[in-house]
């Protein structure tokens, strides 16, 4: 089905009468062509590839240090309800040959989380993503969120978070790498 940007608004109009509102009153009279320009947005995810994102910002190196980019921002749109969920990433790696550009991790993140997504999802793309990137000794990634359609509706838990992980070699394999990159990162 070819959604153009009539035809979105449209959706969106009826979507405001079927709620029991009235699209034409001031308030509402935009509504539609600003709900869709929200949704481009918050799914522009899917109009990215990982080629054009990191763009050729990939270094050499010799260095076997860990790295690690945390709290980083995340906003992301649960599949199930189209409800926000919105949280903290942190990236963790031991580089074998290669770094990345630090500012490339919150692109990537992005490009992800601006799809309709789960959580538990979401860290798999970035840890595989990363992983066959940059082919390290070890990566993990930890993301902590809060789930609206936990929050306002269901259950109704408005301190509950979810946090999930995923990890590949030297941070699944070694517990002492592992227990660093979690006490680096405050947990």
């Amino acid at each position: 089905m070819d959604y153009t940007a009539a035809s979105m608004q449209d959706l969106f109009r009826d979507l405001l009468k079927k709620i029991g509102e009235d699209p034409t009153r001031p308030g509402l009279k935009d509504t539609p062509k600003r709900v869709e320009e929200s949704l481009k947005f918050l799914t522009s995810g899917y109009d990215q590839d990982i080629e054009t994102v990191v763009n050729g910002a990939l270094f050499p190196t010799d260095t076997d240090g860990m790295i690690i980019v945390k709290d980083i921002e995340c906003y992301s749109l649960c599949e199930h309800h189209m409800l926000p969920f919105t949280g903290k990433v942190h990236v963790g790696y031991v580089p074998d040959k290669t770094i990345i550009g630090l500012s490339k991790i919150p692109r990537i993140i992005d490009m992800f989380a601006r799809r309709l997504q789960v959580q538990e999802r979401l860290g798999q793309q970035i840890c595989d993503t990363l992983d066959d990137i940059l082919k390290p000794k070890g990566i993990g990634i930890v993301i902590e969120a809060n789930h609206f359609c936990m929050m306002m509706r269901g259950v109704e838990k408005q301190h509950s978070s979810a946090v999930t992980s995923h990890v590949r070699g030297l941070f699944k394999k070694d517990e002492k790498t592992r227990e660093e990159f979690l006490r680096l990162i405050g947990k």
